[in-house]
């Protein structure tokens, strides 16, 4: 016999609405063609505004203004640059143009610059002649770091510069013309000395075929200086306070050997 049960008023029934199914975009053949266009439309205008772009008059280089040069002229640093005029100063490479100025032996470094409207600024620093190098026949002007510049010749017969002997190499197939460690020392000798430009204008020659003992022979004096590999400046300052009396009683001197600071050695010419 069925029973009959009172329906409990706290009970309700869940709703459950069925999950809505994910529609997926319907291709269109419309919208494609539209969308094709427009890309096409897109790509048009970059293209023109880059041709634009690329032929203003503004961006084309017209001017190289120089700065830095003292030996090298002004023509001789455009004319490392022929064929940079003309050029667009958005898309040319100014590395490549910066290293063919480096391709000078005059050039320590350069510096290229775009300056709108159509110009490069280029700043030039250049080597600075501290020597001449004797090696073999040869003369060579020779920077402050004991580097080759150029073969000496009456084209820079204007440098009083002092003659540099003992920086050959030891000869080699393909072999460099430098000893590094001899141009090492004429360069701190040469370092040493520009701080004191009364000393400088004083050296007629300087040996370094001993890398431990650098040589020097002063103008209007026979004697050599032998001032060790430090201490250049303070060594032949010693010596000029001294020669006076040392002519006294050795008028004619070999050499003077200061590379031991607390004695001077003196070794008279043999007759």
């Amino acid at each position: 016999m069925p029973v009959a049960a009172p329906a409990d008023k706290r009970f309700r029934r869940a709703h459950v609405a069925p999950a809505r199914r994910t529609r997926f975009f319907a291709f269109s053949w419309r919208n494609a063609w539209r969308a094709a266009v427009l890309l096409a439309l897109i790509l048009y205008a970059g293209y023109r505004l880059t041709l634009l772009v690329l032929s203003a008059e503004a961006l084309t280089i017209t001017r190289i203004n120089v700065s830095g040069n003292s030996r090298l002229s002004r023509g001789e640093v455009v004319a490392l640059l022929d064929g940079l005029r003309g050029t667009n100063m958005v898309t040319v490479d100014l590395e490549a143009w910066r290293q063919k100025l480096l391709s000078s032996p005059w050039v320590a470094d350069a510096a290229i610059r775009r300056v709108l409207p159509g110009m490069v600024a280029v700043a030039i620093s250049e080597r600075q002649p501290m020597g001449i190098g004797r090696v073999g026949d040869d003369l060579y002007l020779i920077d402050d770091r004991g580097g080759i510049i150029d073969q000496f010749g009456p084209n820079y017969a204007e440098f009083d510069l002092p003659i540099i002997d003992g920086l050959a190499a030891p000869p080699r197939d393909n072999g460099p013309l430098i000893d590094d460690a001899r141009a090492g020392l004429a360069s701190r000798v040469l370092a040493a000395l520009q701080t004191r430009p009364d000393l400088a204008k004083r050296i007629s020659q300087i040996d370094v075929s001993d890398v431990r003992d650098a040589v020097l022979l002063l103008k209007g004096d026979t004697a050599l200086v032998r001032v060790g590999n430090d201490q250049f400046a303070e060594r032949l300052q010693s010596y000029l306070d001294l020669v006076p009396a040392l002519r006294e009683r050795i008028p004619a001197i070999d050499y003077v050997d200061l590379r031991f600071d607390e004695r001077v050695y003196v070794r008279p010419q043999r007759k």
